[in-house]
């Protein structure tokens, strides 16, 4: 028996990076899985391609690779309407719901006060938005069914700590974490435990900011000093999912209100 044996999870952002590790990594332990991304470019301010409905299909083939059953939905999280429809797969396809993980996010930078608009808000409305439509198209089907479960919410150590040169990112995931709170206290009643998780920078997640990190290190002597790590240079997309895996697991079934580091000790350097 896998560690996830029997439960359904939806993992946003999945087609690359973290999400499909995540996906993945959960399937290995027994669960069938429900992929989404957005799978098409959204504005001219992120400084990179997202990923592609070819990739999307990538993770569910390798999530099904494990034995697993998988459903890949192209959904964008800024839209409410779009990731009901995933959850609707989910209740078609598997008839249970029992990990939500929001992890889809993006990033530019810039300091505050030169950020566009549309800067601004596309970082917003995805990585702070998004896993609240994403939590309020599953939530309801979650109560109803009566049988608890797991919300995980991908932060960052940028939400514990107030990195620079992206006061657009910290704030989104900073937000992210009073969600959590609330939320946590909130679905306690239902059994639906809420955590978030908090890496520090991690190695192929398709996510750059634009500029080579050394160069971004050199121009910005606080980013250099917040991507210094303890114990690595950065962390692996598993890292975080075998900590995803715990939080969805029955191992943590007493476990909410969690803000769960996977950071090489980056939040507690001096």
């Amino acid at each position: 028996m896998g560690r996830v044996e029997g439960k359904v999870a939806l993992v946003t952002g999945a087609a690359r990076g973290q999400g499909r590790s995540h996906a993945v990594r959960l399937a290995e332990e027994g669960a069938d899985v429900v992929v989404t991304d957005v799978c098409h470019d959204i504005s001219d301010e992120l400084p990179y391609p997202l990923a592609s409905k070819e990739q999307l299909e990538e993770t569910a083939e390798l999530v099904r690779a494990t034995g697993r059953r998988c459903v890949a939905v192209q959904a964008d999280v800024r839209s409410v309407g779009e990731m009901r429809a995933a959850v609707d797969a989910a209740r078609e396809e598997f008839g249970r719901l029992d990990t939500v993980v929001a992890n889809a996010g993006v990033m530019s930078i810039g300091a505050a006060w030169e950020l566009s608009e549309e800067a601004w808000d596309v970082v917003m409305d995805v990585n702070l938005k998004g896993p609240w439509n994403t939590v309020r198209a599953a939530i309801p089907w979650m109560i109803e069914a009566g049988q608890g479960g797991s919300v995980i919410i991908t932060s960052s150590a940028a939400g514990i700590r107030g990195h620079v040169p992206y006061a657009h990112y910290v704030a989104s995931k900073h937000g992210v974490v009073g969600l959590m709170k609330a939320l946590s206290n909130e679905l306690a009643p239902h059994r639906i435990r809420v955590n978030t998780v908090h890496p520090t920078g991690v190695s192929d997640t398709g996510i750059t900011v634009g500029v080579p990190i050394e160069e971004l290190a050199a121009r910005e002597p606080l980013f250099a000093l917040a991507a210094m790590n303890p114990l690595a240079p950065y962390v692996e997309p598993r890292d975080v999912s075998n900590a995803v895996l715990f939080l969805a697991s029955d191992e943590a079934r007493y476990v909410t209100g969690l803000q769960f580091t996977v950071d090489a000790g980056s939040t507690n350097k001096p």
